[in-house]
């Protein structure tokens, strides 16, 4: 059973910076897409930032230009680099890896709390 594991959340003040990493436990194959989502108290899990397979890298408005997400593959991992973090930024974030033929990994979320 791969395993996803979210770290690197925290506590930080506005307009600081974190950095999240995701690591599989294992190699994964037939990867359609590597993503990361959050979810605040009350509100749905939503897209933060997406790598499709030989597509484009895409973000939610809120935060273009502020997050980048990337890859690293000799680690079998991705990460979200987060700049000019706002309150509204915290959230539960939780990385996504999304198969070809529909199966997804989720990992169990790390905590980012803004402070203001």
């Amino acid at each position: 059973q791969v395993q996803l594991v979210e770290s690197g959340g925290g506590l930080v003040q506005v307009g600081g910076s974190l950095k999240l990493t995701c690591t599989a436990s294992e190699r994964i194959f037939g990867i359609a897409s590597t993503a990361w989502y959050r979810q605040a108290p009350g509100n749905q899990r939503e897209l933060v930032a997406i790598i499709t397979d030989g597509g484009p890298t895409n973000y939610a408005d809120s935060v273009k230009g502020r997050f980048t997400i990337s890859k690293d593959n000799a680690k079998n991992g991705v990460h979200l680099q987060m700049n000019s973090l706002k309150v509204e930024d915290t959230a539960v974030y939780y990385c996504n890896y999304l198969k070809y033929g529909g199966l997804n990994y989720w990992g169990q979320g790390t905590q980012v709390t803004v402070s203001s």
